[in-house]
């Protein structure tokens, strides 16, 4: 009977064996299908982040179109600047103009149009 009780003893000992090596195996499918998923994610972050950065780029290179543009016309106004007249320049012709009055002034003709209907009374 020595050699029968050993034999269950050894059918344990492989049965606790087994039953471990199964949830060994179960823990590393676990495992396998989480790094799976996690390089889903990066994949997935990945053409995410590199379509924001396409996007950044055009919106970036919109920019920079904008601010020639911008440099452009004002390139442009210093140029013509020479030929604007000063606020101040303007100012005085506007207390000039004022101070004429051009169409308030009478014409010869009107003058005397007036003296003659005068004169008539």
């Amino acid at each position: 009977m020595a050699e029968n009780e050993q034999i269950p003893d050894y059918s344990a000992f492989l049965s606790d064996i087994s039953v471990k090596i199964r949830d060994i195996e179960e823990k590393e499918n676990i495992l396998k299908d989480r790094v799976l998923l996690i390089g889903e994610n990066l994949v997935n972050q990945r053409n995410d982040i590199d379509q924001e950065f396409l996007e950044i780029k055009a919106k970036i290179l919109e920019i920079e179109s904008e601010l020639k543009r911008i440099r452009l016309t004002l390139q442009g106004i210093l140029e013509n600047s020479d030929n604007l007249v000063r606020r101040n320049e303007f100012d005085i012709l506007k207390r000039q103009f004022e101070m004429f009055q051009p169409l308030e002034l009478a014409r010869i003709s009107d003058v005397e149009r007036m003296i003659n209907k005068a004169l008539k009374k």
